[in-house]
Parts: C-alpha cells; sequence; structure tokens
C-alpha cells in the first residue's frame, strides 16, 4: 500500500459559490483544505439568465495560484453541476455566453419535445429523468444560428479543462445527465440526436472519469506557477463526485442522498433501469464510476429554504432552532412543484399560497415555513425511496445523507422519521472528496484501497435513529460506520 504523499487540486462549481480545494493523500487517507472560496449565480442578459463562466475561471486560476505555494502538484480536475454548456468554434473561442439551467428561455421546450419525439422514446433511448432543464430542451431552445457557427458543444467542466489543457472531450457521467446519452452503448444517443436535429459534429468524444486529458497549457502553468500538474477528469457531474464518496459499506442495501441545492436520491445500481415502472416513477440512470449506474431522482432541494432566507435575509441558524422547536404534522407542499423553480424574492408567498391551494394551515412565520419546507423534503426523499425499493426490488436499511445538507440536524432527524431508517450524515465534502480520491487513484497514490475505504478512514459521520432526537444522535469516525 503506498505511503507516499501526494496533492491534487479539487475545482468544485455549485450553483451558488465555487471553491479550488487542496486534497493530500498518503496512508489511505485523504485531508482537504479549501483554499479559495468565491460566489456564482446566474446573471441576468438579454431577458435571460446566464453564467458568468469567464468570472468563474478567473477565479480557478487565482485558486490554482494558491494552490501552487503548497508545493509540487501532481493533478488537476473539475466537476460541477450539470447540462449546461459552452459552444466552441472551430478555433475554440466562445460563442456568445453559457445559459443558466433556469433560463426562462426554456418555458414549454420540453413539452413540445416530448409531444414531437415520444417520451417513450426518449426515456428508452436515455433512461433519464425529465426536467426541463436537461441539454436536450437546451439545444432546442438555441438560434439556428448560433448552432450552426459552433464546432464543438462542452459541457460547464468539460469547458473549463479545455482552458486548462486543451481537450476537447466530454466526461461520461455529465454526458449521461444531458439526455443525449445511451445507457446500454456507453456512447451518444445518436437516433435521438438525430430526431432532435443536432448536429452529431457537436458532441464530442466520451472519457471515462479518471481519464488522464494532459498537461497544463503552458500559459496556464506559467500563470498559476503549477508546472507539471496533469489535468485529470474526475466524474465531472458533483453529484457522481459525491456519490463515489458515499462511505458505505457492502455492495447493496443502502441509499443516498446527495444534499444541497438539490437533494439527489437514489441507488448504486449495476446497470441502468429502464422498465416503464422507473419511467412512471421519472427516475433517472446516470453514470457513476466504474462502469455503475446512479438510479435515482432530483429533488428539489434546500433551493427553497435558501430562496425564503435570502428574501427575508435572516440567520440559517436562528431559522432552523425556530423550525426545531415547532411540534410535527404541519402543512406539506410539493417541492418539485414548477412554481419553486425559478429564483425570487417571492419564494415564502410561494410556499404560502402552496399550502392555501391544498387547503392546508397556512404558515406564517419565517420558522413555520421552513419547518413546512424541510418536513415536506423528508417525506418527499421517503417517497422516493420506496419508489426505487419498488422498482430494484432490494430493500433498503440504511441511508447515507453527504454534502452540504448533512449538516443539517434537523433534516437529517425528520428524513430518519420519515423513512424509517438511520440515517448516516457525511462526509460534508463529499463532492471534493469524490473528485480528489478519483484523481488519486488515476495517479496511483491509493494503490491498494478503495475510494470508499479512504472516504471512511479520512470523515466524521454521525448517525441519527428513527425516533431519537438529534443531541442523542451517535457520532463516530473511520471505519465505524454502520450498516
Amino acid at each position: 500500500m503506498s505511503a507516499e504523499v501526494t496533492r491534487h487540486v479539487a475545482i468544485d462549481l455549485g450553483a451558488s459559490s465555487g471553491r479550488v480545494a487542496l486534497g493530500t493523500v498518503g496512508g489511505g487517507r485523504l485531508t482537504v483544505e479549501v483554499l479559495h472560496r468565491f460566489p456564482n449565480g446566474g446573471v441576468p442578459v438579454n431577458g435571460g439568465l446566464q453564467w458568468d463562466v469567464l468570472g468563474l475561471w478567473r477565479e480557478v486560476l487565482r485558486g490554482l495560484t494558491l494552490a501552487a505555494a503548497h508545493g509540487e502538484i501532481a493533478s488537476v480536475g473539475v466537476n460541477s453541476w450539470a447540462v449546461d454548456y459552452g459552444l466552441l468554434d472551430a478555433h475554440g473561442e466562445l460563442l456568445g455566453g453559457v445559459h443558466h439551467y433556469r433560463s426562462p428561455r426554456l418555458d414549454g421546450v420540453m413539452e413540445r419535445i416530448r409531444a414531437e419525439l415520444g417520451e417513450g422514446a426518449i426515456y428508452g433511448a436515455t433512461g433519464i429523468q425529465f426536467l426541463p432543464f436537461n441539454t436536450l430542451y437546451q439545444l432546442a431552445a438555441e438560434r439556428p444560428e448560433r448552432v450552426a457557427a459552433a464546432d464543438t458543444l462542452l459541457l460547464v467542466p468539460d469547458l473549463l479543462h479545455f482552458w486548462l489543457c486543451g481537450a476537447r472531450v466530454t466526461e461520461r457521467t455529465n454526458a449521461s445527465t444531458t439526455q443525449l446519452y445511451d445507457p446500454h452503448s456507453g456512447g451518444w444517443a445518436w437516433e435521438l440526436v438525430d430526431a432532435a436535429g443536432i448536429p452529431r459534429a457537436l458532441l464530442p468524444r466520451i472519457v471515462e472519469p479518471g481519464t488522464d486529458l494532459g498537461p497544463l497549457r503552458l500559459e496556464v502553468a506559467a500563470e498559476t506557477g503549477l508546472g507539471a500538474a496533469r489535468v485529470i477528469a474526475p466524474a465531472t457531474h458533483d453529484t457522481a463526485s459525491a456519490v463515489a464518496a458515499v462511505p458505505a459499506t457492502g455492495e447493496g442495501g443502502w441509499a443516498y442522498v446527495s444534499s444541497g441545492t438539490w437533494s439527489l436520491v437514489g441507488v448504486e445500481s449495476p446497470r441502468p433501469v429502464l422498465t416503464d415502472a422507473a419511467r412512471a416513477l421519472n427516475l433517472t440512470n446516470e453514470a457513476g464510476i466504474g462502469g455503475t449506474t446512479r438510479l435515482l431522482k432530483n429533488v428539489m432541494g434546500l433551493w427553497i429554504v435558501q430562496e425564503c432566507r435570502r428574501a427575508w435575509n435572516a440567520d440559517f441558524a436562528e431559522l432552523y432552532a425556530g423550525a426545531a422547536a415547532l411540534p410535527a404534522g404541519g402543512p406539506v407542499i410539493d417541492p418539485d412543484d414548477a412554481r419553486f423553480l425559478a429564483p425570487g424574492t417571492d419564494m415564502p408567498a410561494r410556499v404560502q399560497a402552496a399550502c392555501r391551494g391544498s387547503g392546508q394551515p397556512v404558515p406564517r412565520t419565517p420558522p413555520e415555513i421552513v419547518r413546512c419546507v424541510l418536513d415536506s423534503l423528508a417525506q418527499r426523499i421517503a417517497e422516493v425511496l420506496d419508489g426505487l425499493e419498488a422498482v430494484t426490488g432490494t430493500a433498503i436499511h440504511t441511508l447515507y445523507v453527504v454534502g452540504g445538507g448533512s449538516q443539517g440536524d434537523l433534516l437529517n432527524q425528520l428524513t430518519a422519521d420519515a423513512t424509517g431508517r438511520p440515517v448516516v450524515a457525511g462526509p460534508v465534502e463529499a463532492t471534493l472528496m469524490g473528485n480528489l480520491l478519483v484523481q488519486a487513484r488515476a495517479c496511483g497514490s491509493v494503490a491498494g484501497y478503495t475510494i470508499r475505504d479512504v472516504v471512511r478512514a479520512s470523515s466524521d459521520l454521525q448517525t441519527f435513529v428513527p425516533g431519537v432526537a438529534p443531541a442523542r444522535a451517535t457520532r463516530h469516525t473511520g471505519a465505524e460506520v454502520p450498516r
């Protein structure tokens, strides 16, 4: 087993913030230090919403420069959210901006494409959950002249990899989210691509997580001081990186929630599940590392609470403390209702309107609204787990909650109570850990260990038992992970 210490850098781009982190690997353990944080978000442009990708690139370079001060860096890799993309011309220049998945330009597009191509044909070809912002529908909303001028489509992390090293490829886990990927062949779903009128030449070669994409461009190496670092594609979809770092033991009987702005609720499957029952539940089949499939469902997640908090300009701790003091049995909403998708300071009013419209008591105070949303999320997670059990035929005995949302004791306890299953919370930095450890494995730095071995040895985890108050939850570390 390798005892050599190596350093790797993870660039993690989220919908509301980005980070550059240093990972130090040695002796079967990983330490993570976030070196640079920066805000992210949509920028209104010409009636739509776009990402400030050039601003993100500037911050990434700043973070890489900070990383170089820590010594020799073996590799760098980027992960981000899914579905959004940049279009490059033949010279590698970015055409226009990068549209935001919450942009109003997508209103009604999914419904039109589903009617034209057929829901069964689309799901049968891709196995992907119908969401209005999938890349398939984004391309259908493009101006034809912009598509005609484009040479290559690169998803957001692939675009940054191109700027880092010049590789024009798409990593598999993110490619699988586009609703243009064939989970059977492991390539693009060409018949669907053709039926949608998308030029085949736009879609680049698909590579595996852990692929060495090459050295940094000379100008990037010189500007940042990183020298001979390689660019290695991690699981570039942030959820895929997070799931890679789920601290589970055994090969089945567990599920996960990657908890943050979105809650990604799923199981790890050895193969895609494209049955009628899976389509009826609108489950999605996305690629994971090691040839696995992430059979999951996107649930709106903490986005609603985040937008409410922004409207109130309130402290999260105070809101959660007030919500925790309220009794169970209050009103609930459907967190996946389309009314909650768009940003806006009227989010509290939308929650109230949903309760009023369903004939339930209307929450009035901020803590009451937060409790309503958290109860709703816990209930929705329980519903998805029941559906996953029915579709896979496998009982789920433990739920692992990873990511930033795993720090929320109240939601973790509500989820344990709603699902009737113990909830193991942590690691908080699952996405960074998954990214870094895929890079480290490609560099030979974790020989003799699995990624999950290293995660368990390097994490502080907490278990929430149904019916047991959070203050009495059990904290454990290292390999003491309960089944």
